[in-house]
């Protein structure tokens, strides 16, 4: 079974500044900003200094890289030692962003099979975590945040030659529906740039979303269906309710079609988005079930403080644990670590981000020959299979016949049914059954086997 090298990006979209559009160019390394902010004792390398091996950074100081085509960014990193996995090599830093106005965190995992020839996953989480801001502006729109992402990919792989030219694929979650598709988008568009003058293409080969939020309009359906028909669970609101809601969902779709997708009116599309969370959430949340999976309880106060699952307690404490904040470099200066934020996603809630219509940037990907998988946990409410499988069977690009006339068929693993599946011409869609939101944490050994699957080409 062969193991992708890692690269987590665990940072707030909405600490991103805008980034300048540019090409890829040669590495041109500046040791001036690399030495302002909070770390002036970083190895800065000169622009004479092309490349750099994981091999030879330090556990004790950042090295600090750049790129000429985005003078506003630079990349800084480090070693880890004794993080989690003594097995695991490990490495953690900064994109900084505006000049080091702004500061987004990462992780690398090295790959222990093939290191030298594995390919790179890039697992792209929102959240602010580590990530900082000491001035400027933030944004708050999904496609501006993208170009701080493509210009943090071009920065590591002409810093580390060693992964340049690798198979590389971007997976995320939940909200990662809406910006994945978004930031591949504008990797693949700014590949296009830089083959026409000669440079070597970041080699993006798919897209993964599990539980993603990508397209409101059918997710809105989804939230009758997965509650009033027979499906993932029995129903579990009484048919008046029912009645209700299949009555307001007709118009909640007119008006979010109308002034969220036909145009964008920005009082309209927020009134008819609160019409239809009305209609169909409130209903759901009256139950006092946990909106992540259907099958368990989650009170309110429990969902505002761990977001119904208290492991995410513990692994706030951990991360905020002296000794892990120092072997990762974050300076105590720095905040407490923050798994989720309220005024980062009032920001991108304002903007109506997540209203947009994000399906059209798959069918581009798929046009390209980027391959995209869409995997769902059939127990998550909030962005549940019902909702997810409808965008997909409705979705304009060449391929899209010879998609929707296949056959769903269960995929196994260990001789037991995993879920079920369908795939033609590199798009696939998969549930994953008994699941909730976070489907490797719910089915960690048929998580493994989706993504182990997928990364060797293979069928699931």
């Amino acid at each position: 079974m062969r193991y992708s090298t890692g690269l987590v990006f665990a940072s707030s979209l909405a600490l991103l500044a805008v980034a300048q559009q540019g090409n890829q160019a040669p590495l041109h390394l500046n040791p001036n900003f690399a030495r302002t902010g909070l770390y002036p004792n970083v190895t800065a390398y000169g622009a004479n200094v092309q490349r750099l091996e994981l091999s030879s950074l330090s556990a004790d100081d950042f090295v600090v890289a750049g790129h000429q085509a985005f003078p506003s960014h630079q990349v800084r990193v480090k070693r880890v030692k004794d993080f989690c996995d003594p097995t695991v090599k490990v490495y953690s830093g900064y994109l900084d962003v505006d000049y080091g106005a702004k500061h987004l965190f990462f992780y690398f995992f090295e790959s222990r099979s093939e290191p030298d020839s594995d390919p790179v996953l890039m697992c792209r989480r929102v959240g602010v975590g580590f990530s900082y801001a000491d001035y400027g502006e933030t944004i708050s729109t999904t496609e501006d945040a993208a170009k701080n992402v493509q210009a943090f990919v071009t920065i590591f792989f002409e810093t580390f030659s060693k992964f340049k030219g690798r198979e590389f694929h971007m997976s995320g979650e939940s909200y990662g529906g809406r910006y994945l598709p978004v930031f591949a988008s504008e990797i693949v568009d700014q590949n296009s740039r830089a083959e026409a003058q000669g440079f070597e293409p970041i080699n993006l080969k798919s897209v993964l979303i599990g539980n993603g939020l990508t397209d409101f309009k059918t997710m809105w359906e989804g939230y009758y269906d997965i509650q009033c028909k027979n499906l993932s669970v029995v129903p579990f609101q009484d048919i008046k309710t029912c009645v209700g809601m299949k009555q307001q969902l007709r118009r909640c779709l007119k008006m979010y079609q109308k002034d969220c997708v036909e145009q964008t009116d920005p009082t309209g599309c927020g009134l008819a988005a609160e019409f239809c969370d009305y209609a169909l959430s409130r209903p759901y949340k009256a139950t006092g079930r946990n909106p992540y999976d259907m099958t368990k309880p989650c009170k309110p106060e429990e969902l505002a403080s761990s977001l119904c699952y208290p492991i995410t307690k513990h692994i706030n404490d951990f991360l905020d644990l002296p000794e892990t904040r120092k072997a990762l470099g974050v300076h105590p200066s720095i905040g407490n670590y923050t798994g989720c934020s309220h005024d980062v996603g009032m920001r991108f809630s304002a903007s109506l981000d997540h209203y947009h219509s994000n399906q059209w940037y798959v069918a581009g990907l798929l046009e390209r020959g980027i391959k995209v998988l869409i995997y769902v946990g059939t127990y998550d409410w909030i962005c549940n299979w019902v909702g997810n499988q409808k965008w997909v069977l409705a979705l304009d690009w060449t391929g899209s016949a010879e998609f929707t006339t296949q056959k769903d068929r269960d995929w196994v693993v260990d001789g037991q049914v995993a879920g079920f599946t369908r795939s033609a011409n590199g798009l696939t869609f998969a549930t994953v059954n008994a699941a909730g939101h976070m489907v490797p944490y719910d089915k960690p050994k048929e998580a493994l086997a989706l993504l182990s699957r997928w990364l060797e080409g293979r069928d699931l």
